[in-house]
Formats: structure tokens, C-alpha cells, sequence
């Protein structure tokens, strides 16, 4: 199983309500992409403030493999959903970290 965890570092501007319909639409790759066993999102309670350097949001998908992370991320609405999220964080791109793991 391929754990992809996404931390955000979303811009001030953005209400938590802005963030749940940006969760709500990745929550609904689920029904849309077979082999996603899962989809969560949490807020970071970290107190090493200065190590955490404000990405202070994150989620993740289980995909049961490679192969259906690789279709997320080539997927047409996955795309539409980040180029979303990527317009809501401070310095756009910068105000993302990915990392896959193996689980």
C-alpha cells in the first residue's frame, strides 16, 4: 500500500470552510478511482512552530498500489482539484510538500 501524504501551508485568507470544500472534493476521488482504500485530512497541532514553517494542514490518500497512484496523479480531476488548492496556498506551489511512503 502506497501512503501519499500532502502537507499545506494554505494563505491566511482561507476559511476553514475553504479548506472542507477543498477536502470534500478529494474525498470524492474515492468513488472515482478504483484502489483508493482511503482519504483523510487533519490539521497539524505540532508546537516546533518554527520547524513546522506553517504548513499547518495535511492529508493523505492509501492507494493500494503504484499503479493507482500514478493514475491519480495523471487523473484529470485530481489535476483540477490541486491546480485549486495550489491557488489557495502562500507561494503557490512552495506552499506544498508531497511524500510517498510504503506502508
Amino acid at each position: 500500500m502506497i501512503r501519499h501524504l500532502v502537507h499545506l501551508r494554505f494563505a491566511k485568507a482561507n476559511s476553514e470552510a475553504d479548506k472542507q470544500a477543498l477536502y470534500d472534493q478529494l474525498a470524492s476521488l474515492s468513488g472515482h478511482i478504483d484502489g483508493i482504500l482511503d482519504f483523510q485530512h487533519r490539521r497539524n497541532v505540532s508546537v516546533e512552530t518554527p520547524l513546522v514553517r506553517g504548513f499547518d494542514d495535511m492529508f493523505w490518500f492509501d492507494f493500494a498500489d503504484l499503479s493507482v497512484r500514478d493514475t491519480y496523479l495523471e487523473d484529470s480531476v485530481h489535476k483540477a482539484i490541486g491546480a485549486q488548492i495550489v491557488a489557495k496556498l502562500e507561494g503557490g506551489a512552495d506552499g506544498v510538500f508531497v511524500c510517498d511512503i510504503d506502508v
